[in-house]
């Protein structure tokens, strides 16, 4: 059975934790603790919980006034994403946020068609009409699911600028023709030999494209530069959706490597970018703990995974801070499997012997806590413990097994957020309610 931390930890804790009381000054220990950093990586113990979407943005919104950061990266495919960005940047083909979010239809819906990501929107877009246009903040994508989807904006900016590289284009993509819009489908033939990989056709595409690029954003002006920034990155997406998909059945730390991979080039591609117009940029990025929090530090990245957290900590250094958030306890929306509809589920108690029951004993409702190298705090978090993940699937009836992993803490994020009790995000679309799942296996079986 689970025991309880040890209660010198527990003090511990409780001394370096900073109460969160919905104050205007909850943060500012963690904007000293971000300093002059140019990334803030704020993560999410699951992809469902509405306190984790309401702090990043309140956290972002700080670093936006008071920080002057640029950009906000998504863990999100980039044309869904291009869409919002089109909205908070002025264009108005969208006439409102919420129809802005409606190219977030694949599954799961509900990470950044919700509630809170609606608020946020809404008010970046208000911020935004007050600055003059170089100085609008932007938000992208940095996932890599949208094989067809970014298909269809390179043929349709070439269809625009360049029909026969349009044409030549068209040859290339078709290629993927055979397999309809799933991409899994082409994967599976591609990896087992059954019908010759597009991997040539999506390379060779984005070459051409890199070699026509000063021509391309020269065309016209400063939009010409955006709108061939966008092509390009869509263009990348083909390459590197087609490897994933095509790795995808040859092993998960394969696909796992190459998805956060691109993200992590994505981010680069990204800085690159909005150094040339606003030097030097900074970004926040929104995505799960799993990403965020650097794999070098968990029971993953033992095994050979890596993450965005632990490439950008790599390249970049000091100029990046990593911070996780975690619950004990609430209410969650997630699946019960891949592509089944959303649910609001019941989150279980932590296990007592985790950092999110430690955090429990610690009986301060909701905190964050500074993970310095050298405080008292994180030398004793640096030892591994459990530590929770809930993705788009929550599966409580085998919690320990699907949603458990070991990592050390301070090694993993320079600071965390935790709500003791969390409630589900509040999705766009309406969600069926789930049970609380049948009773969690004995530990330590199924690690």
């Amino acid at each position: 059975m689970p025991t309880s931390p040890a209660p010198i930890l527990t003090d511990l804790v409780r001394n370096a934790a900073h109460p969160l009381t919905g104050s205007i000054a909850d943060y500012d220990v963690l904007l000293d603790l971000i300093g002059d950093a140019r990334f803030v990586l704020l993560g999410e113990a699951s992809h469902g919980t509405h306190e984790f979407y309401r702090e990043r943005a309140k956290i972002t919104k700080r670093l936006i006034r008071e920080k002057g950061f640029h950009a906000v990266a998504l863990e999100a495919d980039w044309p869904d994403a291009h869409r919002v960005h089109r909205y908070v940047q002025g264009d108005n083909t969208d006439p409102d946020a919420a129809q802005a979010l409606n190219g977030f239809k694949r599954f799961p819906a509900w990470m950044w068609r919700n509630a809170d990501v609606l608020d946020f929107v809404g008010w970046l877009r208000t911020h935004n009409d007050s600055l003059e246009p170089s100085k609008r903040v932007g938000i992208f994508g940095l996932d890599l699911y949208s094989l067809h989807a970014s298909i269809e904006r390179v043929l349709r900016y070439l269809d625009e600028i360049d029909p026969e590289a349009a044409h030549r284009a068209r040859l290339r993509y078709a290629c993927f023709d055979n397999f309809g819009s799933d991409p899994q489908a082409y994967g599976y033939a591609a990896s087992f030999g059954l019908r010759p990989s597009c991997e040539n056709e999506a390379i060779s595409q984005l070459i051409d494209l890199q070699h026509s690029s000063l021509r391309y954003a020269r065309m016209d002006g400063l939009v010409g530069l955006e709108r061939f920034f966008d092509t390009e990155q869509n263009a990348h997406v083909v390459k590197d959706a087609e490897e994933y998909y095509r790795t995808m059945f040859q092993g998960s730390v394969s696909s796992w490597n190459l998805r956060d991979r691109h993200m992590a080039e994505t981010l680069d591609a990204l800085i690159d970018h909005l150094d040339r117009q606003q030097p030097p940029a900074k970004l926040v990025v929104w995505a799960h703990n799993s990403h965020v929090g650097d794999a070098r530090a968990t029971q993953m990245g033992h095994s050979g995974e890596w993450n965005i957290g632990q490439l950008v900590r790599q390249k970049y250094g000091s100029e990046c801070r990593n911070i996780g958030f975690t619950t004990y306890t609430g209410t969650v929306t997630a699946a019960s499997g891949w592509d089944s509809p959303a649910e609001r589920k019941q989150v279980r108690p932590a296990r007592l012997d985790s950092f999110e029951g430690l955090f429990h004993q610690a009986g301060i409702p909701a905190f964050s806590l500074s993970l310095g190298q050298y405080s008292p705090v994180a030398l004793r978090l640096r030892e591994s413990m459990l530590e929770r993940a809930i993705g788009v699937v929550y599966l409580p009836a085998s919690e320990l097994a699907s949603h458990y992993f070991l990592a050390s803490l301070s090694d993993q994020f320079d600071a965390v957020v935790h709500f003791d009790e969390t409630r589900a995000v509040e999705p766009l679309e309406p969600v069926s309610a789930g049970g609380a799942g049948e009773p969690a296996e004995t530990f330590p079986s199924g690690v």
